[in-house]
Formats: structure tokens, C-alpha cells, sequence
């Protein structure tokens, strides 16, 4: 291999912490390009940033933009073989055009016809589906039909054999979360296709799944059936538990007891009956609920997250990035950029009278490696 045809090109530079151009300085760095080498002094800056550098930027996407241009694929572009889901993936304006939110996340809309069928398949991603709006749609999970209604959010850890069904009328969308970029990167994926079709005895629509039998109980685990597997065994939770825990930690707060994360500040994690770990081995989630008025600390924290606005309107600020928001807007959140949020909702659009914001991060990943860091700004 030539240095012309290496795809390491190094550029000797007049600095106070470089060495002196010379000719055999030049001579070095092309021995390096022949061999494939990079020296360390000519990139740490790059690669041992002071602080958290993230390739992702901030960016938000309007629901209502979304929502529609997802209404327009449900006419033009068939569910089967192939394509496998009408999913449209947000990408993040600075990672170079992949369907990637942030390094780690994935998040899309994905969107079902009336009595459609998504098809089985299965995948080492980790996922989930959060409802912002609209019910209907059936998630069968290793033969266990879920329902899925606003505000449910239904996790699936990797390689457990899944497909959709809309049983209605009427389309519905919802969002998808995944482990994408975060499999990818590290080449750790796998992908199987299932059957083309499941069976008329999954194709039921019960108002509550098995997995929601034995594991939706507060406090109580079954203990004739053992969970050994990655993730939470429970696969849908439902809306009116998360309301009811966030209205009551804003109770307690107005009756002067502990409950909030500050005031006017209140938030739930999705945990795992199991041992209360997260939902998810590399993905965690979360709903906060900020009362109408409230605003919150500047946090800052290593790792990504993606927020869905699921009630309400208020403004937010990620880094240097303010947005109006209102209900369905998804925005990123990169790795050590400050984010707040000032509630700004009313009874008129929202039925708590709050911010209601829905959040997934990949914060599993980095309190593994230890690698988690969190600031606060104020």
C-alpha cells in the first residue's frame, strides 16, 4: 500500500504541542500512513474530549407533521415481507443520514391500517412501543396478545417472537424505541423472519394479556411461574397506574410529605416486577409529569435520551436549543447538553393539568460500564 492509497492521512502542524515540522517528521508520518498507524498526539483532543462531545445535536419533531406524512404511507406502502413494518425512523440532522435519534436510541412512528396485519419476526434489539394516541392495535408477544391504548407502554426484550394486529376500524400509530444504533455499532445483531401469518386462537382481543395476569399486580409476584429471561416478563402498563402514581406524588407535595424529584416535579420509572431493575437491559423509561407553572433544574447527563410530549404544552431547552411543545412532539436529547422544561398546560389541553412528558434513555448501558454522570446546572 502506497500513502496515496492509505486512508490514514496525517498532516504535520506548527503548534505549541506538536513537534517541529521537519523533513523527517514528514518522512515518520507517511511510514505511519504506509503501516496503518495513528499517533496519539495528533488526535487526543478528538478522541479525549474534556467532556462528553456527542455526534448527535438536539432536534425536534412536530407530531402533527409526523402524524400525517404517516397517514399518507398507510395509502401508498404495503405491511408484509420486506419492509416488514410501516415504520418511519427519526434521524438525527448530524449522523449523516441514518435512521438513528441519537448514537444509541431508535425512535420511530409506526403506523397500522384497519385490519392489518404487521408479520411475526424477531430481533436481538431490545423495543418498545409507547400510545400517544389511539387504541385498536393488538402487539402479540410470543402468542400473548396485548392490547395497546394511549398512554400504555409495552416493552419487549430481544428475541422473543412479536407481530401487530389492528382488529378496528380505524389506523393507529405509535412510537417505537429501540436498541438499534447501539447493536449496531457493536456488530452484536440478529434478525429472524416468523411466520407469515399467527393463529385465529392469537388473534383474540382480551382486555388484558397473560403477561398482565400474572405480573400487573402491585407488590405481588407469582410464584409458581419463574423468569430467568432478559427484561420485564410484564409487557404492557397501562395508562391509569402511571397517572394515578404521578397525581399522587403531586398530592403528597401539596400536603407537604417527600414524593417529588422538585417541586412541581413529579416522575415515574418502568421497572421490572422481577427486582426492580430497568424494564429493558439496555433501554430505560420514564414518565414526568411538571404541574402548570413548575419549571425544572437544568440537568445534564452522559448518555442520550429521546422525550415524546404525551399531555399538555409547555417549553423546553436543550442546550441551546428552545422549542415550543405541545402534545405528540418527540426532541433528542445528546449526551452532557442541559435540559429544562417550563410547564405552560391547562385543563384546556391536557387532562392532568400538566407537562406530561414520556421518556426512554440508554442510561442501562452506561451505569453497566460505569461510565454515568449527572449534573445540575442551577
Amino acid at each position: 500500500m502506497t500513502t496515496h492509497d492509505s486512508p490514514i492521512q496525517l498532516k504535520a502542524v506548527s503548534a505549541a504541542d506538536q513537534p517541529d515540522v521537519t523533513p523527517a517528521l514528514q518522512e515518520l508520518y507517511r511510514g505511519f500512513e504506509q503501516e496503518l498507524l495513528v499517533p496519539l498526539w495528533t488526535e487526543i483532543g478528538d478522541l479525549m474530549p474534556a467532556q462528553p462531545r456527542s455526534r448527535a445535536v438536539p432536534h425536534i419533531w412536530r407530531w402533527e407533521n409526523l402524524l400525517r406524512l404517516a397517514e399518507q404511507a398507510g395509502d401508498l406502502v404495503p405491511v408484509g415481507r420486506g419492509g416488514e413494518r410501516r415504520a418511519i425512523a427519526l434521524a438525527n440532522p448530524t449522523l449523516v443520514g441514518r435512521p438513528f435519534a441519537t448514537p444509541t436510541l431508535w425512535a420511530a412512528i409506526q403506523y397500522l391500517m384497519p385490519g392489518e396485519d404487521a408479520p411475526e419476526h424477531r430481533h436481538t434489539q431490545h423495543a418498545f412501543r409507547f400510545v400517544v394516541e389511539g387504541s385498536g392495535v393488538w402487539t402479540v408477544v410470543g402468542g400473548d396478545a396485548v392490547p395497546m391504548n394511549r398512554g400504555d407502554f409495552l416493552p419487549q426484550a430481544g428475541w422473543n417472537w412479536h407481530a401487530h394486529h389492528n382488529a378496528t376500524s380505524e389506523p393507529m400509530a405509535w412510537i417505537d424505541g429501540l436498541d438499534i444504533p447501539f447493536q449496531y455499532a457493536n456488530e452484536a445483531q440478529f434478525f429472524e423472519f416468523g411466520r407469515e401469518e399467527i393463529s385465529d386462537a392469537e388473534r383474540i382481543t382480551p382486555e388484558r394479556s397473560r403477561s398482565e395476569q400474572l405480573w400487573a399486580h402491585p407488590g405481588l409476584r407469582p410464584v409458581g411461574v419463574a423468569h430467568t429471561a432478559p427484561g420485564s416478563p410484564l409487557l404492557a402498563y397501562k395508562w391509569e397506574y402511571t397517572d394515578r402514581a404521578l397525581t399522587d406524588q403531586l398530592e403528597l407535595e401539596r400536603a407537604g410529605h417527600p414524593g417529588t424529584v422538585e417541586p412541581g416535579h413529579a416522575a415515574v420509572r418502568f421497572s421490572n416486577p422481577v427486582d426492580g431493575s430497568d424494564v429493558l437491559p439496555t433501554v430505560r423509561a420514564e414518565f414526568h409529569r411538571i404541574a402548570r407553572g413548575a419549571e425544572t433544574t437544568p440537568v445534564r447527563e452522559t448518555g442520550s435520551s429521546v422525550y415524546q410530549v404525551f399531555d399538555g404544552a409547555g417549553t423546553v431547552t436543550v442546550g441551546d436549543e428552545t422549542w415550543s411543545v405541545t402534545r405528540g412532539d418527540l426532541f433528542v436529547v445528546p449526551s452532557w447538553q442541559p435540559f429544562s422544561a417550563r410547564s405552560e398546560a391547562g385543563m384546556s389541553d391536557s387532562d392532568s393539568g400538566a407537562l406530561d412528558l414520556f421518556r426512554f434513555s440508554d442510561s442501562p448501558v452506561f451505569e453497566a460500564l460505569r461510565l454515568d454522570r449527572t449534573q445540575k446546572d442551577a
